[in-house]
């Protein structure tokens, strides 16, 4: 049962914040019982056995759980016409045993494709194909025990244009409303995403997928939502770029899924000084985020998804060889005030 919102706030700052100090965190509440809507994690199965501090957190805080890589084609289909469900089974049963909802990720990407999919040589037809037995062989293992998916994620460039991938090389546009329609017919209750970074960082890229999805949706081409990754920073993009963003697409009628949050303190790159003030900043950050995201139709919340559960998790600093600190939790898992920044927006309304 959701406890009292007034009664928590009230204990929080008594305990936990004031105005002049760094917040002291405490993550005795779940943050999915103070939330209408699902919170997401992105999670690693072999973390979830091997770690009991980051299962305990993804039990405890979060009641929707993203596959961070062992849904992509190269985990399920590493070799052609071979599925490998095994781990991520293991994961669909983790969730079933703990109440958790699993959020599909992903169907079609430019990356973390197997090799032989990277160097498959056929014609425009025979790619249809080999994209249609994937899609469909995927969702129609899963069922119901995964009921929402992102379909296909980042095919737009950040001005705007189709990223030349191998879907639209091989394939054309196309290759987007034929992902949908192949998604739905393996799983018609099933709710479809589009999902992309920099869309609310980007104008024209969010004017360009706006306009393409609606036209499909305009012809009848199941696409239910559109997924904002906000992989973004204390500072940028700014407050309005990301209204601006949540603005057009809830207009259009679509979901909203504010699906990989991470908030990076580094702008520069390499090695960086980690202040209470870069903290401070960035739980400030993390409380604009679900104030925005609150105020969005409740028909139109999806949920609100952090990319990974610590620090010591993240993939930025690898990625971009950077020393960051973008998510709820530290590297002994313990709540920064990223967490409590959350919290607050929680419990404030």
């Amino acid at each position: 049962m959701k406890i009292q919102k007034s009664l928590f706030l009230l204990l929080f700052f008594a305990v936990s914040c004031t105005k002049n100090d760094i917040p002291t965190c405490v993550d005795d509440v779940a943050l999915f019982s103070l939330a209408d809507f699902p919170i997401g994690v992105a999670v690693s199965p072999f973390e979830l056995e091997s770690n009991s501090a980051y299962r305990q957190i993804v039990v405890e805080q979060f009641n929707r759980i993203t596959p961070g890589n062992v849904f992509k084609p190269d985990a399920l289909q590493p070799l052609e016409n071979d599925f490998s469900f095994e781990i991520a089974d293991s994961l669909v049963a983790f969730a079933n045993a703990n109440g958790k909802q699993i959020h599909g990720h992903t169907l079609l990407w430019h990356n973390q494709l197997p090799s032989w999919m990277n160097n498959f040589s056929g014609n425009r037809d025979e790619w249809i194909s080999m994209m249609e037995t994937h899609i469909k062989t995927v969702v129609a293992h899963f069922g119901n025990q995964v009921k929402s998916w992102d379909v296909v994620n980042e095919a737009f460039e950040d001005n705007g244009d189709f990223r030349a991938n191998i879907w639209y090389q091989n394939i054309g546009e196309e290759y987007l409303k034929l992902a949908f329609e192949l998604a739905h017919e393996a799983n018609p209750d099933a709710i479809l995403f589009y999902n992309d970074f920099n869309i609310a960082a980007k104008p024209k890229k969010c004017e360009a997928i706006l306009n393409h999805f609606k036209k499909l949706k305009n012809e009848g081409v199941p696409v239910h939502g559109i997924g904002l990754q906000l992989h973004i920073f204390n500072a940028t993009p700014s407050e309005n770029k990301i209204e601006n963003a949540v603005k057009a697409i809830v207009n259009e009628g679509f979901q909203v899924h504010f699906s990989e949050i991470d908030i990076s303190m580094n702008l520069s790159g390499g090695n960086m000084q980690l202040t209470d003030n870069k903290l401070q900043k960035q739980g400030e950050r993390m409380k604009l985020l679900t104030d925005i995201f609150q105020n969005i139709p409740e028909n139109q919340q999806f949920g609100m998804t952090i990319w990974g559960v610590s620090d010591l998790d993240s993939w930025i600093p690898s990625f971009f060889g950077r020393e960051d600190y973008p998510l709820l939790y530290d590297e002994n898992y313990e709540p920064k005030p990223m967490y409590c920044g959350f919290l607050e927006g929680l419990t404030e309304r």
